[in-house]
């Protein structure tokens, strides 16, 4: 299995693409009774394409569906590859702005409120497969810092809907660990992310705010990661980058770290990054530079 971040769902398989436009829903489904809500990107000819492929797209913290749709660059993928994207909205205080996610011990006010978005997610998918000819066996997640900690709670507590996680920016921070299946994932993120530690320990306050959380390191949880799916202890070097000079990013760099085959297929990957920030590999952050750190182009989080 390719471990970039598509790529990583190899099994979606490239279709032909018709002049048929892509479309955009914004649906609404109750949970436990709350209205939760999410943007569906179809790709052109979705209706003749047989079962479709999805990835799961969860926004950062403090973000949205919509904001998350503007800058992860996954629409384009969607179209040419052909699958279903689906961006979640978290859960706050102002509508569909500043959300978060229940990801365990982060973040904000889905976290301090215990909001169950395992369950939103299960009913999202269930809403979807009333319309939609979905494959439920190619159901990916993916997200960025807050969105990449419920893509791993996702894997650990309904790893019967997910095939694969590519979490980006953001390590698992679930209250257990006892996933019932192996989990292929794809974890990309920098050393000198000034946010998500990579390291692990208590990240600066989140913008505007004095609230500060714990960040696990990122290699002792792949570690945990490694035992559970029964992988070689010892990873391979799949792929290494420089970002070319005269760039921003000058001298960044990308190192692609293998373990596999695993139980049942399964790999675990690491894009390892040097140099860039918390933002999403291959777009510019959303945020200024002295709180995401630099952007960089070294690798694309969407392809």
């Amino acid at each position: 299995m390719a471990v970039r971040l598509l790529a990583a769902l190899s099994i979606i398989a490239a279709c032909g693409i018709g002049d048929v436009a892509a479309e955009d829903r914004d649906r609404a489904v109750t949970v436990r009774g709350h209205q939760r809500t999410y943007l569906l990107h179809l790709p052109p000819r979705f209706g003749e394409r047989g079962p479709l492929p999805v990835v799961l797209a969860f926004h950062g913290g403090g973000g949205n569906a919509a904001g998350f749709q503007g800058y992860a660059g996954l629409d384009a993928v969607a179209d040419r590859e052909g699958f279903v994207v689906v961006y979640p909205d978290g859960s706050g205080r102002l509508g569909r702005r500043l959300l978060t996610w229940n990801a365990g011990s982060c973040c904000g006010y889905a976290s301090d409120t215990k909001v169950d978005d395992v369950a939103f997610v299960v009913a999202l998918l269930r809403d979807l497969a009333r319309g939609l000819p979905l494959d439920p066996t190619r159901v990916y997640a993916t997200g960025h810092s807050n969105g990449a900690m419920l893509a791993y709670r996702l894997a650990v507590e309904a790893p019967e809907r997910i095939a694969t996680i590519a979490p980006i920016a953001g390590m698992m921070v679930a209250d257990s660990f006892l996933p019932a299946r192996p989990v292929p994932l794809l974890h990309i993120h920098s050393v000198d992310d000034p946010r998500a530690l990579y390291a692990g320990g208590l990240g600066p306050p989140f913008p505007f705010t004095s609230t500060r959380i714990g960040h696990r390191a990122v290699e002792p949880e792949l570690a945990r990661w490694v035992a559970h799916d029964g992988c070689p202890g010892e990873p391979r070097v799949a792929e290494h980058r420089t970002a070319p000079a005269g760039g921003r990013d000058a001298g960044h760099t990308a190192t692609l770290l293998v373990r596999g085959p695993c139980a049942g297929g399964a790999e675990v990957g690491l894009w390892k990054l040097t140099g860039a920030g918390h933002g999403w590999p291959g777009e510019p952050s959303q945020l200024p530079e002295r709180i995401m750190g630099p952007d960089t182009n070294v690798i694309s989080a969407a392809s």
